[in-house]
C-alpha cells in the first residue's frame, strides 16, 4: 500500500499513477478532497482519496488513523506535499510566510511520520520518500525561507535514515531542479531564457521524471541506498 500526500499537484498525482500502473494500491492524500476528484474521479475504483490538512498534527493522526484501520498497514510513504514562495529578502520577510513554508513543507512530514513510521516498524519496515530542492543546497536571494525549509527536509531526512535503518525503513529525499507543473508555468514565462540557461540538458523537468526516481527509491533496486538525496533536475546548477 503507497500514500502520496500532494497527491492532487502535477508531482503527487505523476507518482501516484506511477505506483498505479505497478499495481499499486494508492491512497492518494491533498488539502481538499474536491481536488483529489478532479484529478482521480470520484468513484475511488482506482484511488483511494482522503483529504486533510498536514500541516496540523491532530487532524493528520485522526485521518491517518482511519486510513490504516480501514487499510491496516502502509508500505511506501510518498511525502510530495509542499508549497513555494519568494519575494522579500531574510529581513523583511513576516513570520507568517515562514511558519507556512516550514509547516508545508517540513511539519507535514514530521506530522506524517508521527503516525506512519510506527505502523512500519510494527509490520517489518518500508520506504520513506521526502523532497527537497536543487535551490536547498545553497542560501538564495529573496528565498530565505524556502531555501532553509527544503535544506531542513534533507537534514531530517538523514536524521530518520540513520534512526530507522536499523527497523528496515529506508529513508531518501528526491531533489527536483525546475519541473513543469501549473504551480511552476507563471515562473517559467517570466524568467523563461535565465532558466533554461541554468539547464545543461537544456529542457524543464516533467513530474514523470520525478515519478520514476521515485519509483527507484521505493524498489528492492535501492534496498542498499538509505539517507541519500537523489538530485533530479537535468545537471541544473545555480549561478
Amino acid at each position: 500500500m503507497v500514500l502520496v500526500t500532494g497527491a492532487a499537484g502535477g508531482l503527487g498525482s505523476a507518482v501516484c499513477h506511477f505506483f498505479k500502473k505497478m499495481d499499486a494500491k494508492v491512497i492518494a492524500v491533498d488539502l481538499e478532497l474536491s481536488l483529489l476528484e478532479t484529478v482521480f474521479g470520484s468513484d475511488k475504483k482506482d484511488f483511494f482519496l482522503f483529504s486533510v490538512d498536514l500541516t496540523e498534527r491532530d487532524q493528520t493522526r485522526s485521518v491517518l488513523e482511519r486510513i490504516l484501520i480501514d487499510h491496516d498497514r502502509i508500505d511506501i510513504v510518498c511525502n510530495i506535499a509542499g508549497g513555494f514562495s519568494m519575494g522579500e529578502p531574510v529581513h523583511e520577510m513576516p513570520d507568517s510566510k515562514w511558519d507556512f513554508l516550514f509547516d508545508l513543507n517540513l511539519k507535514s512530514i514530521l506530522h506524517t511520520s508521527s503516525v506512519l513510521v510506527p505502523n512500519m516498524i510494527e509490520n517489518g519496515g518500508g520506504k520513506i520518500i521526502n523532497v527537497g530542492a536543487r535551490a536547498a543546497l545553497s542560501g538564495v536571494g529573496s528565498m530565505g525561507a524556502y531555501t532553509a525549509s527544503k535544506s531542513a527536509v534533507i537534514r531530517v531526512t538523514e536524521a530518520m535514515a540513520e534512526e530507522l535503518l536499523k527497523e528496515n525503513i529506508n529513508v531518501n529525499c528526491i531533489s527536483p531542479g525546475f519541473i513543469k507543473t501549473a504551480m511552476t508555468d507563471k515562473i517559467y514565462e517570466k524568467f523563461k531564457e535565465t532558466i533554461v540557461s541554468k539547464i545543461p540538458s537544456a529542457r524543464l523537468g516533467e513530474p514523470d521524471d520525478i515519478a520514476n526516481a521515485v519509483g527507484f527509491l521505493c524498489s528492492d533496486q535501492s534496498s542498499y541506498i538509505n539517507g541519500e538525496t537523489l538530485h533530479v533536475n537535468g545537471g541544473m546548477y545555480m549561478a
